[in-house]
């Protein structure tokens, strides 16, 4: 594969990801391994050698954190690793840290990692129950 910075330059303003806005400066990617949806090569999925992905578990109970091989760079099929962390937000969360930093993987994209996993532990919590007045016309309906 070519460098990360010919390949950077070749899809920069040329990919099926990208996204731009009529009255937005910023141009998006909508790529699986994009921590922050941006389009730079910092969070590319593409171009780097090294890249890491959070998505949500297919149950809604988790998340899924997806690593790339660096050896297996030109095999495409076998180089992204998934690892599904289900053991609750707190745990799963430090786990996911502990793997990004003690194997030092892309310790710059660690804290973007957590927002992202923690946004969507978050999401797959259930409503809390509503009490009084609303909760009997919700009832009624």
């Amino acid at each position: 594969m070519a460098s990360s910075d010919v390949a950077w330059s070749i899809i920069r303003n040329n990919s099926a990801f990208l996204l731009k806005a009529r009255n937005c400066d910023q141009a998006f990617s909508t790529e699986e391994c994009n921590l922050r949806n941006i389009n730079s090569k910092r969070y590319n999925g593409l171009v780097n050698g090294k890249v890491v992905g959070i998505s949500a578990a297919a149950d809604n109970k988790g998340f899924v954190l997806t690593t790339k091989k660096a050896k297996s760079a030109n095999r495409p099929g076998k180089s992204m690793v998934k690892t599904t962390f289900k053991a609750g937000p707190r745990r799963s969360l430090h786990k996911m840290k502990a793997a990004l930093v003690k194997n030092r993987y892309r310790k710059d994209l660690t804290k973007a990692a957590l927002i992202r996993a923690s946004a969507i532990c978050k999401s797959q919590k259930p409503l809390p129950k509503m009490k009084g007045a609303k909760a009997a016309t919700a009832k009624k309906d």
